[in-house]
């Protein structure tokens, strides 16, 4: 099955985040909520997941579950994101007002994917 360019542009997106994952894990590691136990594992899991999940998106029998996966672990990551404004070691440096605008564009990123649903 031939899906829209922005499918493809979305799995490619996640394939390269979650590579990233494994090639950069000490930047992902830094922003980790403290609370949460075994950081290198957590980044290498998740970075495992957004793969695969980037690719299976691309699968016609699993493509709406895995639109369900992605929504649930953008949802999640919503915790780094306001775990960063906690603080100024939290925010690895970066300026507050990005860290602002990153929550609504993960919001933006849940509705795109849920958007993907149609097709």
């Amino acid at each position: 099955m031939v899906y829209p360019w922005h499918l493809y542009t979305f799995a490619f997106i996640f394939i390269v985040s979650g590579s990233l994952h494994f090639m950069k894990s000490k930047m992902y590691m830094r922003i980790m909520p403290r609370y949460l136990p075994n950081h290198k594992l957590l980044v290498h899991i998740s970075g495992l997941v957004e793969i695969i999940l980037g690719i299976t998106i691309c699968i016609p029998v699993l493509k709406n579950l895995t639109i369900y996966g992605i929504i649930a672990m953008l949802t999640v990551f919503l915790l780094v994101h306001f775990y960063m404004l906690s603080g100024k070691k939290a925010s690895i440096g970066i300026p507050k007002w990005i860290l602002i605008l990153r929550i609504p564009l993960q919001f933006f990123l849940i509705y795109w994917t849920y958007s993907l649903l149609q097709y």
